[in-house]
């Protein structure tokens, strides 16, 4: 192998070899294996994917139905069908904003809380392949990961 390579390469975009392509290969087929578990997980507990994962974004606290819509890339008059739904059932309230009482903030109730924990705690995904790492390798990896992420939504991202 020579230490460079000799076909040209756009200034924007990085190079791709052969590594590249399988650590792209290999990520997709994690999230294709994850996407997979989290939907048959959420299934058992008569949930939809998108429901779980409104759940499992309330775990870091209460929110408004807009800022679920965004971080879940979805638009909000889908979101209020998934949170009427969640609603009913017990796992959410909306209640209002006490800094803008035109604002409703959607918050997890406990059996919400519960049923999330228990979902995520469900999931053998990503314990069963971790634990092929030692701790010091899964810190690693997860170092790894925070700073591709922090690339990708970086300035101008």
């Amino acid at each position: 192998m020579g230490t460079m390579d000799t076909q040209p390469t756009r200034a924007t975009a990085p190079q791709t070899d052969e590594i590249t392509r399988e650590v792209v290969d290999l990520m997709a087929n994690l999230v294709a294996l994850f996407h997979r578990e989290y939907e048959e997980a959420a299934a058992a507990r008569s949930l939809t994917g998108a429901q779980a994962k409104v759940l499992a974004l309330l775990r870091r606290g209460p929110m408004p139905m807009r800022q679920i819509a965004q971080t879940l890339s979805c638009e909000p008059s889908n979101i209020t069908g998934i949170v009427d739904r969640l609603e009913t059932r017990g796992f959410v309230t909306r209640q209002p904003d006490l800094q803008d009482r035109r604002v409703k903030l959607v918050a997890a109730t406990e059996t919400g809380a519960g049923a999330s924990e228990e979902l995520r705690e469900s999931l053998n995904f990503a314990r069963e392949p971790l634990a092929a790492l030692d701790s010091e390798e899964r810190s690693q990896l997860r170092d790894l990961l925070r700073r591709m992420l922090t690339g990708a939504t970086g300035p101008g991202a």
